[in-house]
């Protein structure tokens, strides 16, 4: 086995390991209602870290474009559209929008 081979295994039992050993013992702890809150509330915290740097810097040009599909998926989502509506709709206004602003 070369010197690669070992790294890439090494890499992913590292970051495997981390995440099985809460998976196995999760089921065993009792949590208070506000941890179990904040427990509930890392995917949306981890999913809006990621998703903001996006939206900024969608296009440098037309800085608000990325703002603009933001509020449109919020609203939407808001309203509980499926997840599916809410991808098209979004790509269709966002399309309508950059369509409309050579106008301006």
């Amino acid at each position: 086995m070369d010197f690669m081979a070992l790294v890439v295994i090494g890499c992913a039992l590292v970051t495997f390991i981390p995440r099985l050993i809460p998976a196995l013992f999760i089921d065993k702890l009792n949590f208070s209602p506000k941890v179990e809150k904040f427990l509930n509330l890392i995917p949306y915290t981890a999913l809006s870290a990621l998703i903001c740097p996006g939206v900024l810097t969608v296009d440098n040009q037309l800085w608000y474009i990325g703002l603009i599909g933001a509020v449109v998926a919020a609203g939407l989502a808001w309203k509980k559209v499926p997840i599916g509506a809410i991808v098209i709709l979004t790509v269709m206004i966002l399309i309508t929008v950059y369509s409309i602003i050579p106008f301006f």
